[in-house]
């Protein structure tokens, strides 16, 4: 058994351990590979759990729904309205742990409430080389990551999904709306609306992974490196520009180093990485 398999057999004994879970459920690469991995191991002994809220576009609810509908596994859809919780529209840097926090006390609830005795979720190991104000809510309230603790790395997770036959194998990754914001900016409605919208658009002319972050009413685009040019293409160009006015961007600029995950975590220093 190669090192790869040897990861994967570490995490459906982990799964078995656990007895029963809930999986936290967005419909993303690791998420999904987890609730199928779970539903292998556990058949009847497991529910997916989606958040539906104003920072989770619509199209990743009609594809986690979907997903459960496919592979005969109860979905519990929960309303999670992150702008109610005291200081997230305020955007400070622990945003994550406000969020994850509330967020996870209500799956616990509604795990507890279906028999299932833990609630796990999908951050792998890659997830602790970046800022992740999350994973300590996580660890507060005691929810399982088995991808972690099978020592997963995102690419490990795409290749095991692709032997799987995961539609998910190549999916961009996907962070909540709420990421696209500049630390200390106010988180509303709209903008949340306007950020989906414009991702959205980008995506229908085709590019692969992207980012739209907000700033006031500019936009900064971040679209993979190889993709950089076709961006900047007049038709393109032109397209995205009146697009993006529409919505109600003052202005629309494009990030010349491309996209990268967690670049709004870019102008934190380490001690506040560390406190927040």
């Amino acid at each position: 058994m190669d090192a790869l398999h040897i990861k994967k057999q570490k995490l459906e004994d982990y799964l078995k351990e656990l007895g029963s879970v809930a999986v936290a459920f967005s419909s993303g690469v690791d998420s999904t590979f987890l609730l199928k991995t779970a539903k292998e191991v556990l058949k009847d002994k497991v529910i997916a759990i989606t958040a539906k809220s104003c920072s989770f576009p619509g199209r990743e609810l009609k594809e986690a729904t979907a997903f459960c509908e496919k592979e005969g596994i109860k979905q519990i859809v929960v309303e999670s309205e992150e702008l109610s919780i005291e200081g997230f529209r305020e955007n400070p840097k622990n945003r994550c742990y406000l969020c994850k926090h509330e967020l996870f006390t209500k799956l616990k609830e509604v795990a507890g409430e279906n028999g299932m005795a833990y609630v796990v979720e999908g951050s792998n190991l890659d997830d602790n080389g970046d800022y992740r104000p999350g994973l300590k809510a996580i660890a507060e309230l005691d929810i399982k990551s088995p991808l972690r603790y099978a020592d997963l790395t995102k690419d490990d997770i795409r290749l095991l999904s692709k032997e799987m036959d995961l539609p998910t194998w190549d999916k961009p990754s996907f962070a909540c709306l709420a990421s696209r914001f500049v630390y200390g900016e106010t988180i509303s409605e709209k903008k949340l609306k306007m950020v989906e919208e414009a991702e959205q658009f980008l995506l229908d002319l085709g590019f692969k992974q992207v980012r739209v972050r907000i700033h006031g009413n500019i936009a900064r685009i971040e679209v993979l490196p190889a993709e950089l040019t076709r961006l900047a293409g007049e038709d393109i160009r032109e397209k995205v520009y009146s697009s993006f006015k529409r919505l109600g961007f003052d202005y629309v600029t494009m990030d010349l180093a491309g996209y990268r995950t967690g670049s709004m975590n870019e102008t934190l220093s380490g001690e506040e990485r560390n406190n927040a």
